[in-house]
């Protein structure tokens, strides 16, 4: 193989014998006989297309920075975007600006406005109260009736409950008859709401539901009703009355639960310390 004069490979190909032959190198810029590349007057096509590419990605990348970064109303499109085709429209809860509530009766909220954020932070609230401890112990649950149903409701409710309730259930929690747990005990029960769906708003009053999950149990070294999660749903009828949102009636059921996580267990002493430290809350939604 020689060398052609300018340095390049692509020279002739001189076979020893008298002949001589020309051979074509796979270059497509070269002559017939591959006597040379020609030289290039600027940037190959792959070339122009990479740099076309990054452009085009850059504007892009830009695009959608602008776009995140935008104005809380994006987000809200996003939040609000329609359910499950016949499903109510899933929305976050947002900020208003407005006060949600004007005070408290005694732990909880009162003062709800009349509108339909209102009454879910109302129905949200009341969930609370109703799936605490205190509904189990007969001086706490007459004075939280009072405070969380309509007027006209009160006496009949807490006549139900106190039945409900009764020292017989009670002993099967292992509680005294004051819902209290024995020495060395914590008996825990907390309601947490993780959304709530208003069914329907018709002036006075209110057809919510609450979907909830919750701690119930009693912790302790002899416990034989140990802490337990569980996933259900509170259904209350509101009314307005006496200027706030107030209970008419409520149930709960089952679920949706979701799968359990793969979670380990802690030991009674670590919930009982648990429930001590982290207090629960007074408001919700």
């Amino acid at each position: 193989m020689s060398i052609g004069d300018d340095g390049d490979y692509s020279g002739d190909y001189r076979s020893p014998d008298a002949g001589q032959t020309r051979t074509r190198l796979p270059d497509g810029d070269g002559d017939t006989y591959g006597s040379g590349r020609r030289p290039r007057a600027g940037l190959s096509s792959r070339n122009l297309v990479t740099i076309v590419g990054v452009v085009v990605l850059l504007i892009a990348a830009i695009a959608f920075a602008n776009r995140s970064g935008g104005t809380s109303g994006s987000q809200d499109t996003a939040d609000n975007a329609p359910g499950p085709v016949g499903g109510p429209a899933a929305r976050s809860t947002a900020p208003t600006g407005t006060k949600p509530v004007d005070g408290k009766n005694g732990t909880i909220a009162s003062g709800f406005a009349k509108t339909a954020q209102g009454a879910q932070s109302a129905a949200a609230n009341y969930a609370v109260a109703l799936g605490s401890a205190d509904i189990l112990k007969p001086a706490t649950r007459h004075t939280l009736v009072k405070q969380v149903f309509s007027p006209a409701k009160t006496a009949g409710v807490q006549s139900k409950l106190d039945a409900t309730y009764s020292a017989g259930f009670l002993k099967k929690l292992g509680l005294d008859a004051n819902g209290n747990a024995a020495k060395g005990m914590t008996y825990i029960s907390r309601t947490v709401p993780v959304g709530t769906k208003l069914v329907k708003l018709n002036g006075d009053t209110a057809n919510l539901e609450v979907w909830c999950t919750g701690l119930f149990g009693t912790a302790g070294a002899k416990s034989t009703t140990p802490v337990t999660t569980d996933w259900f749903t509170t259904h209350l009828q509101l009314k307005w009355a006496d200027g706030d949102w107030k209970v008419e009636s409520f149930s709960r059921q089952d679920g949706p639960a979701p799968v359990n996580g793969d979670n380990k267990t802690s030991g009674a002493d670590q919930i009982t310390d648990a429930v001590k430290q982290y207090g629960g809350f007074t408001y919700a939604r």
